[in-house]
């Protein structure tokens, strides 16, 4: 059983908010039950179902408190698959044993009971109710547990209504690659033509008289010969690899506007009409209550 000021007053646990083990909220505290001999919180009844309109026993044994939330050492799952037992006012001893083994544990040792046909009684705080209170009193005192409830006091009006929710489109961006731009380089050829003056030798043949008295050589009659080497230019290339200009590629950011379509649901609230037949209820207005 826990321990402490926190769990020794039903007042601290009606309420509070149970979650599981691990960490998944079970509902809202309804009923307490507290053991007919030590007067200690033993079970509580905790919202579970669709809309919150069934309550299932949970045990407190392991459970803590943790600020408005009540940590309880089972799992949700297990809570709702816990036997359904109404039992406003009475646990009876079969209904706690059945309990006791869903939730595998052993039964609290006290002393026998009296009577296995009227089992624990429900109590609630004479403030909150004097006239149950004194009809609990006369059942006189049993082993088990008694109901120390709060239904239909400071958290009755929960009973009465649910919440709506609706999905809310939101759109955003997401950046991805559409593709890829390579700049390269490749090598083509091309002919160029240009001038270039270029100069060559050529023989003439140059006559010129012996003046009268002028000394020469011997002069005799025979065959002589004699050569003039000539020299002419040709055009030379060579070529030479210089930069002319430098390339890059860049990125600019366009923005352009889509349109986006997609379902989004909500939640309505429809009630049985006792004259017969479903009736809805208009959905929120998107600009707010009006007064």
């Amino acid at each position: 059983m826990p321990q402490g000021d926190v769990f020794g007053t039903p007042e601290a646990l009606t309420g509070l908010t149970a979650y599981d083990r691990t960490g998944d909220k079970i509902g809202s505290v309804q009923q307490v039950y507290l053991d007919d001999q030590t007067g200690r919180p033993e079970w509580v009844t905790v919202k579970t179902g669709l809309f919150g309109m069934k309550e299932s026993f949970v045990p407190l044994a392991g459970a803590h408190r943790e600020g408005e939330n009540l940590k309880v050492a089972c799992t949700k799952d297990v809570v709702k698959e816990a036997p359904r037992v109404d039992a406003d006012q009475h646990l009876d001893p079969s209904q706690e044993r059945e309990l006791y083994a869903h939730y595998g544990l052993a039964p609290t040792q006290a002393t026998p009971r009296a009577g296995m046909g009227n089992g624990p009684t429900a109590q609630r705080p004479a403030a909150a109710d004097p006239g149950l209170a004194s009809a609990a009193g006369s059942q006189g005192r049993h082993t088990g547990a008694r109901e120390y409830a709060m239904r239909g006091g400071d958290r009755g009006e929960d009973k009465h209504e649910m919440t709506l929710s609706e999905e809310e489109l939101r759109v955003g961006t997401q950046e991805e690659v559409v593709g890829r731009a390579r700049l390269r380089k490749v090598v083509v050829t091309e002919d160029v033509t240009t001038s270039v003056p270029v100069s060559h030798e050529e023989v003439r043949v140059v006559r010129e008289p012996i003046r009268e008295g002028e000394q020469t050589r011997g002069a005799k009659i025979g065959e002589e010969e004699t050569e003039v080497t000539l020299h002419a230019e040709k055009p030379v290339v060579r070529k030479e690899t210089k930069p002319v200009e430098r390339v890059r590629l860049e990125t600019e950011r366009v923005t352009e506007t889509q349109e986006i379509s997609d379902k989004v649901r909500k939640e309505r609230a429809e009630y049985d009409d006792p004259k017969g037949g479903t009736r809805g209820t208009r959905g929120r207005d998107p600009k707010g209550p009006r007064h």
